[in-house]
């Protein structure tokens, strides 16, 4: 990464000589306006005269991608580009260069930003034809994969290239754009929409093709549908919140509502094992979430309480440091033998409470409720349960330790919630 280059501009530019001769220039004029260094990379199928020309007179770099299609073209791009910033735009004069200078200025807002076409204030000037279809396609990504995201098509955007890093491309053609969109938002990076007002192409012939165009779009959305209902999703707990399902949504609700009760009001509260769950943003003031899975911590910024990532197996603090530790779904996910409630327990100051909750194997509910889930969600969170505790279990080891039971809670008799109180000390 080059330090005197900020932005990489890349442009798919296949054949597009005669509009880049106009949009360049212009280009430059507003780089330099905003005083950011830029390099501009203008990636083609082959080097052609027209397009070789007009990237002599601005400066700009020819590459030929490395496979083919557009998505090809987005990928050799974001491999070659030198900066901590990378924008996308067509090259065909859609694209406003002035919006550049837009962008731009918001970039601390999000670590990708669309220039969109469907927010309030955007506009798009196209054909009836081409503007249903784009309505209906962003509608039906946005909706089937439960994405807030109004303008999933458009390729004018401004990238933090941290974003991109380790995100595996494989689209080739334009659903490139909804599949970076995608897997960025997996990883909890924040995806932002700046209205902008688009125009059509000033000359040429657009490149997409309406078959292949349609039947890559459908492998492509069946294959994020997937990966949206899974478990990589950084979002997935507080999506489930709002799950259409009634019975997803119903049980995060009510896990939410009886862990919640339980924190004693103002009680600074550590939450090990936090995932995305809106439990973080209800947490008292001055209270700590913890989680080893970085993705899951970037998506919780959004519930502006102090995050850290971490083991549970190795707890960053000292023994006795919090009146109040929750561990909700999560012991199950780890070996019986693991340090994790050894660590629970030490960091749980004397006369503290702990709250705990894990399926229970113990009845006939959990155990029908997992072989549902896993014929209808193959990959969700019940195929990961490497140990299996039943409510006497857990109680009998809080017992050995002395704890008290102080209450004991059932979602649909499957689910448990055990509320403890720590010996020693006076009640926090």
């Amino acid at each position: 990464m080059n330090p005197s280059v900020e932005l990489s501009v890349i442009l798919p530019a296949h054949k597009e000589g005669r509009n880049l001769a106009v949009l360049l220039p212009r280009l430059r004029q507003v780089l330099a306006e905003i005083g950011v260094g830029a390099e501009i990379l203008l990636v083609v199928r082959a080097r052609d005269e027209e397009t070789l020309r007009a990237a002599g007179t601005s400066g700009a770099q020819v590459i030929e991608q490395l496979s083919p299609g557009y998505g090809g073209a987005l990928r050799t791009g974001f491999a070659l580009s030198r900066s901590r910033y990378l924008l996308t735009m067509d090259a065909d004069l859609s694209h406003e260069p002035r919006f550049v200078a837009d962008l731009w200025n918001a970039r601390g807002s999000g670590e990708v930003l669309i220039a969109s076409r469907y927010v309030a204030g955007g506009a798009a000037t196209m054909p009836l034809g081409r503007r249903l279809l784009s309505r209906l396609l962003n509608r039906v990504f946005a909706r089937g994969l439960s994405f807030r995201v109004r303008d999933l098509s458009s390729g004018f955007r401004l990238y933090d290239a941290r974003a991109l890093q380790g995100i595996d491309l494989s689209a080739s053609d334009f659903d490139i754009l909804q599949e970076i969109l995608v897997k960025i938002h997996m990883q909890g990076w924040r995806v932002r929409e700046i209205p902008f007002a688009y125009a059509p192409r000033a000359s040429g012939s657009s490149n997409a093709r309406v078959i292949p165009f349609g039947l890559s779009y459908l492998s492509t959305f069946y294959s994020l549908w997937k990966l949206r209902n899974s478990i990589l999703s950084a979002d997935y707990d507080d999506r489930a919140f709002d799950s259409p399902i009634p019975l997803q949504r119903y049980w995060q609700r009510e896990r939410f509502r009886l862990i919640t009760d339980s924190i004693p009001p103002g009680t600074r509260t550590l939450d090990v094992g936090c995932g995305s769950s809106r439990i973080i943003g209800a947490l008292p003031p001055g209270s700590v979430a913890v989680d080893v899975l970085l993705r899951k911590l970037r998506y919780a910024r959004r519930f502006d309480r102090s995050l850290v990532q971490a083991s549970g197996f190795s707890l960053p603090f000292a023994a006795e440091s919090f009146p109040c530790v929750v561990c909700s779904q999560v012991i199950e996910h780890v070996a019986r033998e693991s340090p994790i409630i050894d660590e629970l327990c030490r960091v749980l100051m004397p006369g503290g409470r702990l709250i705990l909750g894990t399926p229970d194997y113990g009845g006939w509910q959990w155990p029908l409720f997992e072989a549902a889930y896993a014929k209808l969600a193959p990959g969700g969170y019940a195929d990961e349960h490497v140990t299996h505790y039943t409510r006497e279990q857990l109680v009998d080891l809080f017992r050995r330790r002395e704890y008290t039971l102080e209450a004991s809670h059932y979602i649909l008799g499957a689910e448990l919630v055990l509320v403890l109180r720590k010996p020693g000390g006076a009640r926090p």
